[in-house]
């Protein structure tokens, strides 16, 4: 059995969203809390096929101690972004009511002249909860042909 190693709650949220929505066997998922814990939750799964998913800051973490890797960039949100588009995933944040609240963001002076996805990773992280809630909704509003390149590798090597 494979353990996919992943660095935090939303990136397992993600995957399992994806997995189930496939129609997998739901992957066994560790979430090691940033990618310093790779190198613990490796030595803790010795003789495990292990798998990761991390941002790109952090691949190196990763690639120390797993010999398969799969690499956001720069993250798991842009990745969404980049797979759904600006407007679906306004649009899924208009769903929730937030809109407003992520336009608000928008103006703020230092936010005004940032290219419309680096608002929405402040917006995905600049509230507690948001990466997890936003990943398990994006994960469910993407098209099943237009999965994250490195989400559908991983997928796909399970």
């Amino acid at each position: 059995m494979s353990v996919v190693l992943v660095e935090g709650e939303s990136d397992r949220i993600a995957v399992e969203t994806l997995a189930a929505r496939l129609g997998m066997r739901m992957p066994r998922i560790r979430v090691v809390g940033g990618s310093k814990g790779a190198r613990r939750a490796a030595a803790e799964l010795s003789g495990t096929r292990l798998l990761g998913l991390v941002d790109r800051g952090e691949r190196a973490d990763f690639e120390r101690v797993l010999d398969t890797v799969f690499v956001c960039d720069p993250d798991l949100e842009a990745e969404f972004v980049r797979a759904l588009g600006v407007a679906a995933v306004e649009a899924v944040i208009a769903e929730q009511g937030e809109l407003d609240s992520f336009r608000g963001l928008q103006r703020q002076p230092f936010q005004r002249d940032r290219p419309v996805e680096a608002q929405l990773a402040r917006f995905f992280g600049g509230r507690s909860g948001n990466k997890a809630r936003y990943a398990r909704l994006l994960a469910e509003a993407v098209p099943l042909e237009r999965v994250p390149p490195p989400l559908a590798a991983l997928l796909a090597a399970l």
